[in-house]
C-alpha cells in the first residue's frame, strides 16, 4: 500500500509538518515521488514513524532516535550496537530516577517545615530555600 503525505500523516497519527520535519532531520528517507511530484510513502515508512513515536514515548530525543535508527539500518553488528545503545540509555534513566527521588525528598522536607498556620507572613519554606 502507498500513501501521499496527507494519508500517510493520518495513518501515522501525526501532521504533515511532522513528516516533513522527520525528513529534514533524516529520520525518514526521502520518499519516492509521482510524475506530478507528490511524495509517496510505504507501509515500511508507517512502521518507521511508529517506531520513532514509540521511542519518543520512552523518553528518547530525536537526536538519540536518529542514532538509534542508524543502528537499526546497519546490517553488520546491529545487535551489539543496539545493546550498547540501550544500556547507555538505561544508565541515564537510572540517574534521572535518582535525581527525581532526591528532589522528592527535598520537597517532603520543605513541606514538613510548614506550620499548621498557613496564613503566616513569614513562610518557612521560602526561608529554607533562601538559606540553602
Amino acid at each position: 500500500m502507498s500513501y501521499r503525505i496527507s494519508g500517510f500523516a493520518d495513518r501515522c497519527d501525526v501532521n504533515k509538518e511532522t513528516i516533513r520535519y522527520y525528513e529534514k532531520k533524516k529520520l525518514l528517507q526521502e520518499p519516492s515521488r509521482t510524475n506530478s511530484g507528490y511524495r509517496i510513502y510505504s507501509e515500511d515508512d508507517v512502521k518507521r514513524v511508529g517506531f520513532i513515536k514509540r521511542m519518543q514515548e520512552l523518553g528518547f530525543s530525536l537526536n538519540e532516535i536518529y542514532k538509534l535508527l542508524g543502528v537499526v539500518d546497519k546490517d553488520e553488528i546491529r545487535c551489539q550496537d543496539m545493546f550498547e545503545f540501550v544500556s547507555k540509555k538505561e544508565e541515564e534513566v537510572k540517574k534521572q530516577i535518582e535525581d527525581l527521588k532526591r528532589i522528592e525528598r527535598m520537597l517532603k522536607d520543605l513541606k514538613k517545615r510548614c506550620p499548621d498556620e498557613k496564613e503566616l507572613h513569614e513562610c518557612p519554606i521560602i526561608e529554607a530555600l533562601i538559606e540553602d
